[in-house]
């Protein structure tokens, strides 16, 4: 922890903003495979990929948490927009 502490501050931004964005592409766009498998009858399987992703997203934004106020915030910001690039293009499958 003591070297991720001596990197320069808007390295950790850059870095919280690269991994809240990762994080927001895998959370939302797995949200397709897991109404996949309510709709196949596989509620056990939904059920399991929901908690992993729930998991995954609470250990990453603990991990930012604990790196400082600013990477979590960066990675909120991009974990936000990773859900707008997500949404934009389900609107587009949509047409």
């Amino acid at each position: 922890m003591t070297a991720a502490l001596s990197l320069p501050p808007l390295l950790l931004l850059f870095l919280g903003l690269a991994a809240g964005f990762a994080l927001g592409l895998f959370h939302f766009r797995s949200l397709r495979r897991i109404c996949a498998c309510y709709v196949e009858g596989q509620a056990v399987r939904a059920l399991l990929l929901q908690l992993a992703r729930l998991v995954l997203a609470g250990l990453v934004l603990f991990g930012l948490a604990r790196l400082g106020a600013g990477p979590l915030l960066a990675g909120g910001a991009g974990f936000f927009l990773g859900r707008v690039v997500i949404m934009r293009g389900e609107r587009k499958v949509e047409r």
